[in-house]
């Protein structure tokens, strides 16, 4: 479900997408409760004119996200792009180099129409092995090195331990999307016109 949580009676000029899967599609919780849509929130406080598209769709891939971006970037034109893809493909035990391949990509087509991109980082759970999830994890903070991006993470093991997670151990809870647009409004206020 793609929607722009902006107030409709404000006038949007500056779209922020937000291309992911159910973490940002808010599995589990209300959408009201997703941190996409209190992201807006806030910045509908400070009386910001951006709105949020939250292009999260449950299930979702790094090759869906290839597949998708092209279309979103022409109907949106966001100025900001928030990558939030690539732990299904981890639950997937996805090739990493096809991984990093595709993230790549998506980030290039952004930066080359001049769209500030934030990258989530992504944590796999510890069962997938040290060797795999080590090599999953780099590819995000290598891109991140690579490109000058804002990397965005947080700690699994601490929102487990924290109890914000829903019991899959997998999505977060209401708690846990309030952690999550804490720490993604950090890192994209400063890219925000005042």
């Amino acid at each position: 479900m793609i929607g722009a949580t902006a107030n409709a009676n404000e006038p949007v000029d500056k779209n922020i997408l937000i291309l992911g899967d159910s973490l940002s599609a808010g599995l589990g919780v209300n959408y009201d409760q997703a941190w996409p849509s209190l992201l807006q929130s806030r910045i509908n406080e400070i009386g910001s004119s951006y709105s949020v598209i939250n292009a999260g769709v449950s299930g979702d891939t790094t090759s869906g996200g290839i597949s998708r971006l092209p279309r979103l970037l022409k109907k949106y034109s966001p100025e900001i792009l928030i990558l939030e893809l690539g732990g299904n493909d981890g639950l997937r035990g996805t090739s990493l180099k096809a991984i990093e391949k595709n993230l790549r990509d998506m980030i290039n087509s952004a930066q080359s129409s001049n769209i500030t991109v934030l990258l989530i980082g992504v944590q796999l759970p510890p069962n997938y092995g040290a060797l795999y999830t080590k090599g999953f994890e780099d590819i995000f903070s290598d891109l991140a090195k690579e490109y000058s991006l804002d990397l965005i993470q947080g700690s699994l093991k601490t929102m487990v331990n924290e109890g914000l997670m829903q019991s899959d151990g997998i999505h977060p809870n209401v708690l846990g999307h309030q952690q999550i647009e804490d720490i993604v409004w950090e890192r994209l206020n400063k890219y925000l016109e005042k």
